[in-house]
């Protein structure tokens, strides 16, 4: 690999883009994959980031590792023994295996798209064992928790539209298993009229979700105590200045319930959409239409509630059967 340059050479190198140390090439080809990304697969622009993120990363990493900012051909160039080493400065630095397991997918990623366009051709990355990562399950309340931190809201919070409104919010997610961010974007228009609604999830795929009656009537509940008139394109779900809730302001409030009740930190809102897939699982529910109703593209990703589902039987086994204990 070339390490030669001059540092006069290598101070020009990058620095029309001091954020992102990499040659204009390498730039162009950044930008590009970002819109292929967006437009062809219709990624979302909260993974866009991410990706992003993990790429501007790396070339921070190439930069330092080579002396300069690196060019199509270092990429092209670039060793096994060095991307090896690029994972372990992220162990050194104490990154979690998980996030170094998606920055070396994105790298995977960024990597094939300009072998595709023939821009660089590197198959030494392939020869990188992407770091094991545990298997995680998914954190579910109990149905119990569920209803506690359902029926609690509104008594702890004191301005009773604000009360209203997460009631609302965090009904349907454990309603309908909505991730929060499919949630907060729904506006007044999305309300369902009938027994279902089309929701948009991530790549902007949708799905038909069936709605429960006391989701309708949650919804209805804070409508009805809303201060700000609503029109049809406004966001269903506005904070105390109309605009549309953040992600954070409901955390924050989960944080608090869950200091309440003496919930676990695993008590997330998105936990409530874990607890959605569980308790169908638990009653019966097939992984083939539970894939449907989350929005799943692959069922390997659904079949991990069987784990969760298997977890609560042993409990329930360990503590009843007389003779678990032996």
């Amino acid at each position: 690999m070339a390490r030669g340059l001059t540092p006069a050479a290598a101070q020009s190198r990058g620095a029309d883009h001091p954020n992102i140390p990499a040659e204009p090439a390498v730039l162009a080809a950044l930008a590009s994959w970002r819109q292929w990304l967006e437009h062809e697969r219709r990624t979302s622009e909260h993974t866009i980031d991410a990706y992003q993120r993990d790429i501007t990363a790396f070339l921070k990493f190439c930069a330092e590792h080579l002396g300069y900012p690196p060019g199509m051909q270092e990429l092209a160039n670039f060793r096994a023994a060095d991307f090896r080493s690029y994972l372990a400065k992220r162990a050194q630095a104490g990154l979690a295996r998980t996030s170094t397991a998606r920055a070396m997918s994105t790298l995977r990623n960024f990597f094939r798209y300009l072998a595709r366009e023939n821009l660089a051709a590197n198959a030494a990355i392939d020869n990188v064992q992407t770091p094991k990562v545990p298997k995680s399950i998914p954190k579910a309340l109990s149905e119990q928790e569920a209803r506690e931190t359902l029926d609690t809201l509104e008594a702890m919070i004191d301005e009773v539209w604000v009360a209203k409104r997460d009631t609302a919010l965090m009904t349907l997610l454990y309603g309908c298993g909505l991730r929060i961010s499919e949630a907060l974007n729904m506006n007044r228009s999305d309300i369902p009229a009938g027994d279902t609604m089309i929701i948009t999830g991530k790549g902007q795929k949708q799905r038909v979700v069936p709605v429960l009656s006391i989701v309708k009537d949650a919804i209805a509940d804070y409508l009805a105590h809303c201060p700000h008139a609503l029109e049809a394109d406004d966001p269903l779900f506005v904070g105390v200045r109309g605009k549309r809730l953040n992600a954070g302001v409901v955390q924050r409030q989960m944080r608090q319930l869950r200091s309440l009740l003496g919930l676990p930190e695993s008590a997330t809102p998105h936990a409530l959409r874990h607890s959605f897939a569980t308790h169908l699982l638990a009653e019966g529910g097939d992984l083939r239409t539970i894939q449907e109703l989350l929005g799943h593209a692959s069922l390997s990703t659904t079949q991990r509630y069987t784990d969760v589902d298997t977890g609560r039987l042993t409990a329930v086994y360990q503590s009843a059967h007389p003779r678990a204990n032996r």
